[in-house]
Parts: structure tokens; C-alpha cells; sequence
């Protein structure tokens, strides 16, 4: 039933996203990685989601960037209730995509080049346009990007109760990395 619906979650994005078709200029990541960290002077949050899945047409530059948020595991059960419950609201925003385009994706095709991803974030319900530094590697006609940002919580409205403010870091530390491969249908 898993992949039955991981499978289905895949096909509809790339609907959505009107990449259906012919494929031969797409790459599509199904298993990438998103972690994020968080210091805080009681105990560090993070977590790492496995099951983010991206594509992007080498020929527009376009990509698109998708995850459930209940799929990021903490170290701690409590840490990951109170992420869904209380901060995310995960049954409420399950999701968090992305869709932007490779500023210059010319560097798909090198060895081993930075670039620049623009585009717009939706999460927690608010869309905000970001610019994220990374670097792509091509091995063999495999992509992998990876990278790290900073997003301020303030940014997508994310409530933190007033007797946390002081434990709870304004800015959380996204490190992420998309192992492309050709897509076929």
C-alpha cells in the first residue's frame, strides 16, 4: 500500500505540474533528503525526512520540490509530536512544495558546479519566494544537488507559545540533498 501511494503521490505531482509527457529532459529524485537543525539552550531540534521527491526539466531549468512533513523522524517521539501538533499543524498543512527554476542550469551538465534555485515556498499555508545557493554534481549522467538555507519561522508564520519564545531559535538550518536520475514513465 506504500508505494502503491507513494507511486500515486509521484504521478500526480507531475500532473500538477504539467511535466507529463515526454521525459527525455527530465531527471526526477524520488527519495531525496531534507534534514533541518534548530539550537536551542535546552536541547538541539532536528530531523531528517527521506522521502522528498523533486523533478526538473533540464531544458526550462524548471524544478519542483515536494514532502510530507509527517514523514520527518526525530530523535525523540515528543519532539516529533509537538513538531506536527503544534508547530507545522500537519494535518492541516501536510505538506511543504516548492517550485522554482535553476538560475543557471547550464551546470547540470559539468562536473561539479554551484548554482542558484529561485522560486516560490509553500508551508504552513504562506508562499514565499526564496533564493537558495547549491551545488550540482553530474556523475554519469546522474544529478545530485544539495545545499542549506536558512528560513526564519517568523517568515511562515509559525506560532511558538510565549513561554518557549526564549528556548525556540528564530531561524532553522535546512541542509538538503536530490539524487537525480533520467525519468522514465
Amino acid at each position: 500500500m506504500g508505494k502503491l501511494r507513494s507511486n500515486i503521490i509521484v504521478a500526480l505531482f507531475l500532473l500538477h505540474l504539467g511535466m507529463y509527457g515526454q521525459n527525455s529532459d527530465k531527471v526526477i529524485a524520488r527519495q531525496g533528503q531534507v534534514s533541518f537543525f534548530s539550537y536551542t539552550a535546552v536541547e538541539n531540534i532536528e530531523a531528517t525526512n527521506n522521502q522528498v521527491q523533486s523533478i526538473i526539466d533540464k531544458e526550462s531549468g524548471e524544478i519542483a520540490v515536494q514532502m510530507l512533513l509527517r514523514a520527518f523522524v526525530f530523535k525523540k517521539a515528543l519532539m516529533e509530536e509537538h513538531f506536527n501538533e503544534s508547530y507545522v499543524e500537519s494535518d492541516i498543512y501536510p505538506k511543504l512544495t516548492f517550485s522554482g527554476r535553476l538560475a543557471d542550469f547550464s551546470g547540470l551538465n559539468v562536473v561539479d558546479a554551484p548554482l542558484f534555485i529561485k522560486g516560490i515556498m509553500d508551508f504552513h499555508g504562506v508562499q514565499k519566494e526564496i533564493e537558495i545557493k547549491a551545488n550540482a554534481e553530474n556523475q554519469s549522467g546522474n544529478i545530485t544537488i544539495s545545499g542549506d538555507f536558512e528560513i526564519a519561522i517568523d517568515d511562515f508564520d509559525i506560532k511558538v507559545p510565549p513561554l518557549l519564545v526564549p528556548n525556540i531559535s528564530k531561524e532553522i538550518k535546512v541542509q538538503f540533498k536530490l539524487e537525480y536520475t533520467p525519468y522514465e514513465e
